[in-house]
């Protein structure tokens, strides 16, 4: 990228952000708050365009917040820099004075996208990354208030029917449905099994009769009455109505973000991959921006991932790694979750886990060393449009892994 004459540094806040705009001395040449809407933005691009048209833009936000003047910035043909808040709060420090203001910030942003070399541009995302990354961000909200329910009605449900609790496993549709019908054990125990085998049917619940026949032993197992017993009942019946709903959520969320990932360019690749499946997938889009053109080698993706372990050197000690601290923890879950999978499946991941193993290495250690010779793989296979398994097998595949 050649240097840029002017740069304008955008500290983003909720309703406004501030604007400086430097030369190639560091001397400013704007600095003013700006609206966070089209109108002020728009009018602050042709403020700056209107000083010179050659202009590198940096935000310290990318996501959120950011959005409608990144996609205006964008859309308008103008390169943005990303350089995240931790870069900022140490570059910061080197700067004279401790006071902390909109307009020193922005400066502070704009001054080290001029010095910097390594910067990132944002790309312009797809549109299906972007839908992807809404969805997949929203089921996972969901998956973490489902287990914080069905966590609470195990609680609930510990305070007077210990022997259910116990028996009962709340991540299944069956025992949730039954919770919303059926609490006390005196209620179990007047429906019976069979009757509660039938009720439980009607709601389309599988294994009916071990689920009843679990539910009745447990009642029988508990002849008393506990104070306070009605309304824990109730409101644990209120808390399975919740996890329920969130199942129904969560399940209609996963059609759909099957739907929109299939529609994906490299879906079908990044499908073949043993271990990856549609909801994994989608979340690799949505983390990566569906776009490998931001990663110039295996590498790259995967110390984006967290997956390439950094030199910790001091003095006479070398030769020392450990983990990054900064990488993006969706695609380090995508690429580890599928791994983990894989090691069930796919016999060359098998054997390179195992390999780790004897190795000495523990189980999270041997799934992501595994993780990581997966995407390089897994970029190779996107780059060159090739499915896991199809001609060139022999290098992406099996050798790949297993080396």
């Amino acid at each position: 990228m050649a240097v840029p004459q002017l740069w304008a540094g955008l500290d983003i806040g909720k309703k406004n952000h501030h604007a400086v705009v430097i030369d190639a001395d560091g001397k400013r040449l704007l600095s003013r708050r700006v609206r966070n809407d089209e109108a002020d933005v728009l009018q602050l691009v042709g403020d700056v365009l209107a000083i010179s048209d050659d202009v590198l833009w940096a935000v310290d936000i990318n996501t959120g917040i950011a959005a409608l003047t990144i996609g205006l910035l964008v859309n308008h043909g103008q390169p943005v820099a990303y350089l995240t808040g931790r870069t900022i709060h140490h570059a910061s420090t080197t700067y004279r004075g401790e006071g902390k203001t909109d307009a020193r910030d922005a400066f502070i942003i704009a001054d080290q996208a001029r010095i910097r070399r390594d910067v990132s541009l944002i790309r312009p995302n797809d549109e299906i990354a972007v839908d992807l990354r809404i969805l997949t961000g929203r089921r996972l909200d969901l998956v973490f208030d489902r287990t914080r329910h069905i966590n609470r009605l195990r609680a609930q449900l510990n305070q007077f029917f210990t022997g259910l609790e116990e028996c009962l496993d709340m991540t299944k549709k069956g025992p949730i449905q039954l919770l919303i019908g059926y609490q006390t054990p005196a209620a179990i125990r007047r429906l019976g099994a069979r009757r509660l085998e039938t009720w439980l049917r009607s709601r389309k619940v599988t294994r009916a009769a071990a689920l009843a026949q679990k539910a009745v032993d447990a009642a029988q197992a508990q002849m008393t009455s506990l104070p306070g017993e009605a309304l824990a009942a109730e409101l644990v019946a209120r808390l399975a109505n919740v996890v329920a709903s969130h199942n129904d959520e969560v399940a209609e969320l996963n059609a759909r973000i099957e739907a929109r990932f299939r529609q994906h360019r490299d879906a079908e690749v990044i499908l073949s991959l043993p271990g990856m499946g549609p909801i994994l997938g989608a979340e690799f889009i949505a983390a990566t921006g569906g776009d490998m053109g931001a990663f110039a080698s295996s590498d790259r993706l995967a110390s984006f991932a967290g997956l390439a372990p950094v030199p910790w050197d001091s003095g006479k000690i070398s030769g020392n790694l450990r983990r990054p601290r900064n990488y993006h923890r969706g695609l380090q879950r995508a690429m580890y979750l599928s791994a983990q999978v894989s090691v069930q499946i796919c016999p060359a991941s098998k054997v390179y886990y195992d390999r780790k193993r004897k190795e000495g290495k523990g189980h999270k250690q041997a799934v992501l060393a595994l993780a990581r010779r997966r995407t390089n793989v897994l970029w190779a296979m996107i780059r060159d449009k090739t499915p896991y398994g199809g001609p060139r097998e022999a290098s992406l595949g099996t050798l790949s892994i297993a080396a």
